[in-house]
This record gives structure tokens, sequence and C-alpha cells, in this order.
């Protein structure tokens, strides 16, 4: 990766961490989970409000790192206001960008295309998953279980 795109990449996570997107509580969510990795210490709680198979809205807390915040308001985001196939299709490709040497674009994939930065620090693709992970556990109905990364 060329030294101006991993500068790019590293502003685009600094500025979803310093100013998270869609951060905080809301009332009225139909889903909700808690995001845990045991390893550094990243703790995410999400919330869903669904209307059929459309997402009208997502929020999430966090105490975790840089990475995982960034994650969490890049994915907020990305899947607001989107329908649960086209969410999933978001969801996919950011498993791509994150586990593979895939090429991003960033005009084609927006801020998640940042997170192919975080695959130079294997030790660090969990932290930016683990938003990911929560969401999918939210949706499959794990509202009061802890999600373990395992490294």
């Amino acid at each position: 990766m060329n030294h101006s795109l991993n500068q790019l990449y590293q502003e685009i996570i600094l500025d979803h961490n310093k100013h998270p997107r869609h951060y905080g509580v809301a009332t009225g969510h139909t889903h909700v989970a808690e995001g845990y990795n045991p390893i550094c210490g990243d703790h995410l709680h999400l919330y869903l409000k669904l209307e059929g198979s459309h997402l009208e809205w997502i929020r999430f807390e966090s105490a975790a790192c840089a990475i995982c915040k960034a994650s969490a308001s890049i994915m907020a985001e990305a899947l607001q206001g989107k329908t649960l196939e086209a969410a999933k299709e978001v969801a996919y490709r950011v498993g791509e960008i994150l586990t593979t040497d895939t090429p991003v674009d960033l005009t084609a994939d927006g801020d998640f295309s940042a997170l192919a930065g975080v695959r130079q620090f294997p030790g660090r693709i969990k932290c930016a998953s683990l938003p990911w992970s929560t969401y999918e556990a939210a949706l499959a109905g794990q509202s009061s279980s802890e999600i373990a990364v395992e490294i």
C-alpha cells in the first residue's frame, strides 16, 4: 500500500474515532448485542431498529481502542438505512477487506476501505471485526450474550 493511501486510511480511522457517527444509546431498539474482546479489552454495545427487512437506525457505545470504535462508526454509517440484504453484502465486503489481499477502491468502498490498513497488523483485525460480529449477533437474537473474539 502506498504511503499517501495509507495516510488517508489513517486519517479516516482517526476521524471516526474522534467523531464517531451514530454514537450513544437510543430507545426503541428492536435488537441489541454486546461484543467483547477479552484479549484487548474492547467492549461494545450495539442497538438496532429494524422495520421489516430495513435497518432504520443503528447506534453504539464503546469502551474500545481507536480501530474498534472507528470500525463501529464506519459500520453504522455504511449500514443505516439499508435493507438487511444490502447490509449483508456490505458486511461480506468488509470481511474480504479485513481478511484477504483484495484491492480496495475508496470511491466504491467508501470509508470502510480504510479498514484495509488494519491488514498490516494481524493482531488488530479482531479489533476492526468486533463491531461487525456484534451486528451479526444482534440480528441473530443473541441480545444478552457476549461475543468472545478468539485470536
